[in-house]
């Protein structure tokens, strides 16, 4: 039975169409405060999810998924965002109005003339090669391939050795037999099957 999404009104169900459509499905978190976020995101009245239960990929924004492997993955702490099938009642979330007069006017537009810069906020970090678990060292690369030609090296001495050894004990293994027929131990029976085997 194909998995479905739990977000209300979402018709998204695993199977080969939405995979090829690109919509992956994600398990609600272990994460007991995590877990909560998502419940409360999805506002189901009454709602506990199971350890199957999922949603589509559908409610997230794409900032929200990690990419860079094969499998398309959530970042940590992303909580579902998107939810376009709600009835518009949930689609706004509470505003709680200012109840004192002190908090009223915080949120009236200010009429002093004085305006106060706004400091630019610093742009964010490039991230570098080395801030992701899968970047490779060169330092690190070359001791590896170093280790694995030393090794293939060592086989390849190891193959020739067993050939060479081989090749001996076939001639000694001929030279025992020449020698047994030129002495007559062997009947004329078994002289011609050797003889086949060795020609072989």
């Amino acid at each position: 039975m194909p998995v479905s999404c739990a977000a209300f009104g979402c018709k998204n169900r695993r199977t080969s169409l939405s995979k090829h459509r690109g919509i992956t499905f994600h398990q609600f978190p272990k994460d007991p405060g995590l877990r909560k976020a998502w419940i409360l995101a999805v506002r189901r009245r009454d709602f506990k999810p199971s350890n199957k239960t999922v949603l589509c990929s559908s409610h997230f924004h794409d900032k929200d998924f990690d990419r860079t492997g094969q499998t398309v993955r959530l970042r940590e702490r992303v909580i579902p965002s998107i939810f376009e099938s709600f009835p518009d009642h949930l689609k706004k979330f509470p505003v709680k109005t200012r109840s004192t007069r002190t908090s009223r006017r915080a949120g009236e537009p200010s009429t002093d003339s004085v305006l106060v810069p706004v400091p630019k906020p610093p742009d964010p970090p490039k991230p570098s090669v080395s801030d992701h678990h899968y970047a490779l060292d060169p330092n690190q690369i070359k001791i590896k391939l170093s280790e694995a030609q030393a090794r293939v090296e060592h086989l390849e001495r190891q193959l020739r050795n067993a050939k060479d050894r081989e090749r001996r004990q076939k001639q000694a293994v001929k030279s025992l037999l020449d020698e047994l027929r030129n002495t007559g131990v062997i009947p004329d029976e078994f002289q011609l099957r050797l003889s086949q085997d060795s020609d072989d």
